[in-house]
């Protein structure tokens, strides 16, 4: 490890002083903290962090290093969530670089510098975190060697360009894609579906599917006006929808529910929430910073999940048009598949339909 060359500073004017490792180049974004124990490779490559700067507030990161690149299904990546990384850089408090595991092929340093991402270390993660958590989240900028970055808006949405299509089952999944992760795909293609994945702005009121399927992804729901205006059209129609995290911001917002930002957002993999008028709760993988407000409900729609720590909304169902959706992630990689039934559940619905 080389001497201390890095600085992190936050939008509040705090500096710290930290060594590099990875691709060494400054960079800037959203400061979050994750406090997942596991699981570096899925939250990097995760697209729902795209313009965030990733504190991991467990003290040993890298220790397994990375896994290899090996295809799932359809080219899909069986240990990623996307093709690359996207968070802007990663903040650990301890790098270590003596990693081994039975199915590592890199190592994390290694993995940040082909995706020309930096990181730095030698920070206190969990005292960063208190901060985080007392002040919410803000921009920061990493340095590296005096070379100032300066904060720019967040990128482009992370969404594919043009439509593609996996596997060849038997019920016809329509995925509006605004960053969806790998594994909600492979959950589909294991229960004999065909998933039709369309960028986030595409207009799909002519495509032929059995079930809408709208996906996680980075930003403020309500910039993706677009997707929200096609969303609103098809509530009118019978075919069920399901969302995951900002779709189900999305489905909201489509719904006539708002969404406001959380102080400091819900990131790790042991987040509790309760299926609403039950006493049955479940440990969820969650990576948001923005939430459905439930003061005012419209007409045939109730609160299908909360969370016990906050009391925040975790999900919406209509039951009578066989709408849901989720603010956690029931694929979950890295995480908990305490909920992953929930695919099964818009599996019935789909079924239900097809057999009036």
């Amino acid at each position: 490890m080389i001497n201390k060359n890095a600085k992190l500073i936050l939008e509040d004017g705090s500096i710290y002083e930290a060594y590099s490792f990875g691709y060494e180049k400054s960079s800037a974004g959203e400061i979050v903290f994750n406090t997942s124990l596991t699981g570096y490779n899925e939250s990097l490559t995760d697209p729902s962090y795209k313009g965030q700067i990733l504190v991991l507030t467990y003290p040993l990161i890298g220790n397994y290093g990375i896994p290899p690149i090996n295809s799932y299904k359809n080219n899909i990546k069986k240990f990623y969530e996307s093709d690359k990384i996207h968070v802007s850089g990663l903040i650990t408090s301890y790098y270590s670089d003596y990693e081994f595991h039975w199915n590592m092929e890199k190592t994390l340093s290694e993995f940040l510098k082909i995706n020309q991402i930096v990181g730095i270390s030698g920070i206190d993660t969990r005292s960063l975190t208190k901060k985080l958590r007392n002040k919410g989240t803000m921009l920061c900028k990493i340095i590296i060697s005096d070379e100032d970055y300066l904060i720019t808006e967040r990128g482009e949405k992370v969404s594919i360009k043009k439509k593609n299509i996996y596997g060849n089952g038997k019920y016809k999944i329509l995925l509006i894609d605004c960053g969806v992760k790998n594994n909600i795909i492979r959950c589909f293609l294991e229960r004999n579906c065909t998933v039709i994945r369309v960028p986030w702005n595409y207009d799909f009121l002519n495509e032929d599917y059995d079930g809408l399927f709208i996906s996680n992804g980075p930003g403020n729901p309500k910039e993706y006006k677009t997707t929200i205006t096609n969303i609103r059209k098809v509530l009118k129609f019978n075919k069920p929808i399901f969302g995951i995290c900002l779709g189900n911001q999305l489905l909201g917002l489509a719904a006539g529910f708002d969404t406001h930002k959380l102080k400091y957002g819900h990131r790790s993999n042991n987040q509790p929430v309760i299926l609403s008028g039950t006493n049955r709760c479940f440990i969820t993988s969650q990576n948001h910073g923005y939430v459905i407000d439930s003061k005012k409900i419209p007409n045939g729609w109730k609160i299908f999940f909360k969370n016990l720590n906050d009391n925040t909304c975790e999900g919406l169902i209509n039951y009578e048009k066989f709408f849901f959706s989720v603010q956690f992630h029931p694929e979950a990689s890295s995480g908990p598949i305490d909920t992953q039934f929930l695919f099964d559940v818009f599996l019935n619905f789909i079924k239900l339909k097809n057999n009036k």
